[in-house]
């Protein structure tokens, strides 16, 4: 079955305290090269049938009513993936 992401982030003039931690953290552990960290939220939807354009219209939608909070949060990404993919890291 096909999978949808959805990745959300927090808008850029939202300060995000969880990131500024892990800057922190990795500078503490002399990972110096990184400045900045941002952290967001990754939904996956696994559907029935083809993904169409109507399809990702209706996932995009429900991103931006339900899976982010769009005062403070940006929909940054909406595509499929393949299933295999999801399970191993890039």
């Amino acid at each position: 079955m096909p999978i949808i992401v959805v990745e959300v982030m927090p808008k850029a003039e939202i300060l995000d305290p969880q990131g500024k931690a892990v800057v922190g953290a990795l500078a503490r552990l002399g990972k110096d090269k990184f400045t900045a960290v941002r952290i967001g939220k990754r939904f996956e939807l696994t559907v029935e049938g083809p993904v169409d354009d109507a399809l990702l219209a209706e996932v995009r939608a429900i991103a931006e009513d339900m899976l982010a909070n769009t005062v403070i949060e940006d929909v940054v990404y909406i595509g499929e993936v393949a299933t295999s993919s999801t399970s191993r890291l890039a």
